[in-house]
């Protein structure tokens, strides 16, 4: 942890963002956050939100300025027919453990700078998104974050049913400027 913080200290950043996969899994990421804000960067942990870690106190717990919470729309489920899980057990895991709404409401209870950001393949995903929403307490419009699914950047008029969502509900637009700048690219 302490060449990490040295490493990051030294490239000069104001912010450190921790994700991949899903980062409240490993214990490390307690005192790895908690020397990142001592280090003096602004700490955001993505997440998927079905992993409940308390707010940093003293040697404990987890230092986070930004929670940014993404929790996983049915659509995230593999296909029943992928090549990579021929049994479905993957398929049935993540099925199972995709929302875990006690995690998510602790989180969105101990941590009030937050976004939830929903990444939407089709209009009919909003149905499941308002209806997760109904379930959490606590949230404003202002905090939610809609994104379309894509590896390429959407053609003219492809994703202005999630601008009028946006719109209509006073989220936010979440475009997928790495996709922009950098294309479907390892890394980006």
């Amino acid at each position: 942890i302490e060449t990490l913080v040295q490493d990051t200290a030294r490239a000069g950043v104001p912010d450190a963002v921790l994700t991949g996969g899903e980062p409240l899994l490993f214990d490390a990421i307690e005192p790895l956050s908690r020397a990142l804000r001592a280090a003096g960067l602004h700490i955001t942990i993505e997440t998927a939100g079905t992993i409940h870690r308390p707010p940093a106190n003293g040697d404990s717990g987890l230092a986070c300025d930004l929670m940014s919470l993404s929790p996983k729309l049915s659509t995230s489920t593999p296909a029943a027919d992928d090549p990579r899980d021929p049994t479905g057990v993957w398929r049935e895991r993540h099925e199972q453990r995709r929302i875990d709404l006690e995690a998510l409401q602790r989180l969105l209870n101990d941590y009030p700078c937050r976004q939830i950001k929903f990444v939407a393949t089709a209009p009919a995903d909003l149905t499941e998104i308002d209806q997760l929403l109904s379930r959490l307490t606590g949230w404003k419009p202002s905090e939610i974050m809609l994104m379309p699914e894509g590896v390429t950047t959407p053609k003219p008029g492809a994703t202005d049913w999630v601008v009028e969502a946006c719109l209509e509900r006073g989220w936010r637009y979440c475009h997928r400027l790495h996709i922009e700048l950098f294309g479907n690219t390892r890394g980006t």
